[in-house]
């Protein structure tokens, strides 16, 4: 199935140009692939459209939904239905003439071509064939009566049919919407283009990814662009790193968030587009109460509870599923899961992490290599521990300038100063011991963000955990447990290896990069719920179980702070570099695709996230 029918808000550029870029493509013979595998004949729809997006699906085998893709997805069921085989030789009737017939769902590879396709459609009748691909939206009013790529993509089809020895002059494209069967005629100009392509498609799969669209309305509507965040990229090349690692830290007189990337005075060339939505519709499904089971319904997940009540929830609006202590799953349901490839993960009733199910591991095997070899090379470990660290102290040191009644100054200059020496820090060691120095500034005014009186029940004595001895530590482990888990999945998302990290050293058991990347998202995410649940009395002083010098949360109140976390995840905020408002939730996966990109050699330096 083809991405889609291009995109409503889509470039529609004259086909001249169009064949004019694809003879600009260089050739090569169809079947020297040196062991190569067979070009998808989509591909060709997708490398004349746009390389990087050809790049992204094949090569790394990047995928996402939207509403076009699934929308042409269920035209495509419909299709399959009742699949029948391409035959050979045709039947043939009493009166000796063939009986024409239709087969469905046809794969056809060639390796002289280099080309594999899943055609729709075949009409066939004797040895004469017509091929039909099945495009979601309308026929566009163009010469041809359809684009390039899509022209290019039926010309591979007809070639390989052709080369399995059928007769076929032309392929028709059915426009679903409006349900206009277009002809397609295969001329020599149209073949030479396709070939060029599979080529081309060849050419890039052995090389780097290409670059962004630069501001191109293709990028509208493609269900790709959350993962190639084509402004994005484009955006970074234009400010230098220098930029970034000078300000605000090398300046007294600049306050924090007034201009963290010192841009001040200067505009960017173009705006910075929100290209896909700033919330996820798909929210994460948690399951607490002990020998509750999730079972599969249908389209639905149900939780059934001890007591026979249940509760359901719909598997196409679930992004993962979350299952603490004793919670059994049936297969069933567990099976479905990795078909939508909605992780589930599993954890001790404290809230341990233990491990989890997806569907695969991602494709991208390039990332990894890349991230394995930059985790060897200690300069780049520690630029990037440096932000990461800097980063933290400056979101603390916001967090007490935002909550506290009078914020005491000379613990604000203290964490400024911190935050220079770890940019400033010539090794890992002594970055630890910033971060350690500033953690005890910080948790030492923690308490005076707190603006409830329980008479000395939420009292502080510095960080502790394992196990927590203090409510507010207690709730802190809990909401860092919260927010590793979204780390976890999100680097997992990208394709990025948890376990390696840059700044946290590798360690058994120990997701390292999703720790990495956590810091400086404590304050402003898990801190802020804290606070937050406290000053509004979610939680209070009697939801906590005390024992053995240990203090958790009660199951209830468990729950409360889960849901004033998920509102957290779900809170609107304006991205300090692109300026453009996305949840929290979202905001977690564009810094693990920006840095999936600097790893990669796209952007020179990861830009970290410090609130205004």
């Amino acid at each position: 199935m083809t991405q889609s029918n291009s995109p409503p808000s889509a470039a529609r550029s004259e086909p001249s140009k169009e064949v004019a870029r694809a003879k600009s493509l260089p050739l090569q013979a169809p079947g020297d692939g040196h062991g190569l595998p067979p070009v998808p004949a989509r591909m060709l729809n997708e490398v004349l459209y746009c390389e990087r997006l050809m790049y992204l699906e094949w090569v790394q085998g990047q995928w996402a939904d939207n509403y076009y893709t699934v929308d042409g997805k269920g035209v495509h069921k419909r299709v399959d239905r009742g699949k029948k085989p391409l035959q050979e030789p045709a039947p043939v009737a009493e009166d000796g003439e063939p009986l024409p017939y239709t087969a469905r769902s046809v794969w056809l590879t060639s390796e002289k071509l280099g080309l594999t396709a899943k055609v729709d459609l075949v009409d066939v009748e004797g040895d004469r064939v017509v091929p039909v691909e099945y495009k979601r939206g309308k026929k566009p009013d163009v010469p041809f009566g359809a684009y390039l790529p899509e022209r290019a993509q039926l010309c591979a089809q007809v070639l390989l049919l052709r080369e399995h020895g059928y007769q076929c002059d032309r392929g028709d494209i059915y426009y679903a919407k409006d349900r206009h069967r277009q002809p397609i005629e295969i001329e020599e100009e149209l073949i030479a283009t396709t070939l060029k392509a599979v080529a081309r498609a060849r050419e890039i799969s052995q090389g780097t990814i290409p670059p962004p669209l630069c501001d191109s309305p293709k990028c509208n509507g493609c269900s790709l662009v959350g993962i190639c965040l084509p402004d994005e990229v484009s955006a970074l090349e234009q400010i230098e790193p220098e930029d970034v690692t000078t300000s605000p830290l090398q300046d007294d007189s600049l306050d924090v968030g007034d201009d963290p990337w010192g841009l001040a005075g200067s505009e960017p060339e173009k705006p910075v587009r929100r290209l896909f939505p700033a919330r996820d519709d798909r929210l994460p499904v948690y399951v607490h109460e002990q020998g509750s089971s999730l079972r599969l319904q249908g389209e639905r997940l149900v939780i059934c509870r001890r007591d026979g009540t249940s509760e359901h929830a719909r598997i196409g609006n679930t992004s993962h599923v979350a299952l603490y202590g004793n919670v059994h799953v049936t297969s069933s349901a567990l099976r479905t899961l990795m078909d939508r490839n909605i992780p589930v993960l599993f954890f001790t009733y404290g809230g341990w992490y233990q491990g989890r199910t997806v569907a695969s591991d991602s494709k991208n095997v390039q990332l990894r290599i890349a991230q394995l070899e930059a985790t060897q090379s200690p300069n780049l470990c520690l630029r990037l521990a440096r932000g990461f660290v800097a980063s933290k102290i400056l979101n603390c040191r916001t967090l007490l300038r935002r909550n506290c009644t009078e914020p005491n100054p000379v613990v604000l200059s203290e964490l400024k100063q911190l935050a220079k020496k770890a940019r400033d820090a010539d090794n890992l060691g002594s970055l630890l011991g910033i971060e350690g120095t500033a953690a005890r500034v910080y948790f030492g005014q923690f308490t005076g963000m707190i603006k409830v009186d329980h008479a000395g029940a939420f009292d502080l004595d510095g960080r502790n955990r394992r196990p927590p001895r203090d409510p507010i530590n207690a709730l802190l482990s809990y909401c860092y447990s919260l927010l590793a888990k979204e780390l976890l999945i999100a680097v997992t998302a990208v394709g990025l290896d948890s376990m390696l990290g840059f700044y946290h050293s590798v360690h058994f058991g120990r997701h390292g990069l999703a720790l990495d990347l956590m810091e400086e998202f404590r304050p402003v995410i898990a801190d802020s719920v804290v606070i937050n649940v406290l000053n509004t009395n979610v939680v209070q002083p009697d939801d906590f179980i005390r024992a053995a010098n240990a203090v958790t949360l009660t199951n209830p109140a468990r729950k409360r702070v889960l849901l004033a976390f998920e509102r957290r995840m779900d809170q609107l905020v304006t991205h300090p570099v692109f300026d453009y408002r996305i949840s929290y939730r979202r905001v977690l996966e564009v810094q693990a695709r920006l840095l999936s990109r600097m790893l990669m050699g796209e952007i020179r330096f990861y830009p970290e996230f410090r609130v205004r």
